[in-house]
This record gives C-alpha cells, structure tokens and sequence, in this order.
C-alpha cells in the first residue's frame, strides 16, 4: 500500500505544471525548453475578410510594405511581360497575393525562422507570388504594361458556376412568383 501511494505522488508530481522557473537550457540560446510557453501570437486573417476600418488598417499597413519595400527591391522593369498597376489596391486577388506574401515575409524575418528564413521566403513564397501577380495573362495583364502608358483595368471574372445559374432559376420560377422567370411585385 504504501509503494502504491508513493508511486501515486510520483504521478501527480509528473502530471502538474512544470516550473515557470529559468529554463535549464537558457544559457545554450534555448529558453522556451522547460520553460513556460510564450504567448502565442494573434492569429493572422486574410485581408479580405477583414472589413471596415480593420480592413483599411491593414491595407495601408500593406501599401507602405509593397511602395517601401517590395517595389523598390523586387519591382523590377515594368513590361508587357511583367505589368504592375498603380491602383493595385482595387484589384482583390492582387491584394490578397500580397497580403499572403507579406505576412510570409513577416514570419520569415523573424528571428525564430533562423538564418535561413529569408532565404527560404524567397524560394517558396516571393517568386511564385510575384510570377502569378505580373504573369502576362496574370490579374494585372489588362494594366500598365509601359511606365509611359499608366493604365487600370479591373478584368470581369468568370460567371457563376451552372449549379448556382439552376438554384436562382429555380428560384424565380418557384410558385408565387409573377411571369415566369421574374419574381413576383
């Protein structure tokens, strides 16, 4: 009985939170192990599902990134084969690619992704995201293709799928409704 209460202890002793005390392995530049954990981060949203002053927040915080940042370094030559558009903001997939790119870029500079953290947003993140958005039949295709020709189109996109096409006909030509295919007045 009395090894069977000692093993008991033992088992809760294991089982509680450990130590808020120094991590043991601090002095080796590790100090989250044995320690407590650090708060987690907020969690990012897309920008598009932000709304209202949230979504302009963060929109200008994206701006500033790509106008001091991005264009400057990776802007490169504007061309047919690569266009860019002054009012990139008003185009959703570009703003969307480049909110993901930054907050890619956010993650891979801080210290915690390591010496090769940039290195690896580049591979995996600037490239390809740079290849979609200038790509030449890309979102911006319809845009300035020559600094000296400054143009903005937003480019329709497809139409709704045939099943969301049969829901709405449906729809009109339910019962209570007036002339068929139009809703009742």
């Amino acid at each position: 009985m009395e090894q069977s209460a000692q093993q008991a202890r033992q088992l809760d002793h294991l089982a509680s939170a450990p130590d808020t005390g120094p991590s043991p392995f601090a002095a080796f530049g590790l100090p989250g192990l044995g320690g407590p954990s650090p708060a987690a981060p907020p969690e990012p949203h897309p920008i598009l599902e932000l709304e209202g002053e949230e979504y302009e927040d963060e929109l200008d915080a994206l701006s500033d990134w790509v106008d001091d940042f991005l264009l400057p370094v990776y802007g490169a030559e504007v061309t047919t084969a690569a266009p860019w558009c002054l009012q990139w903001q008003e185009h959703d997939d570009v703003v969307a690619w480049l909110h993901a790119l930054w907050l890619a870029y956010q993650q891979h500079k801080d210290p915690e992704a390591g010496l090769s953290g940039l290195f690896v947003w580049h591979r995996d993140f600037l490239t390809h995201a740079v290849a979609a958005i200038r790509a030449p039949g890309g979102p911006l295709s319809a845009c300035m293709t020559s600094p000296e020709r400054p143009a903005h189109r937003l480019l329709p996109g497809p139409p709704p799928s045939a099943r969301a096409e049969k829901a709405n006909t449906a729809e009109t030509d339910s019962p209570g409704s007036g002339e068929l295919g139009r809703p009742a007045s």
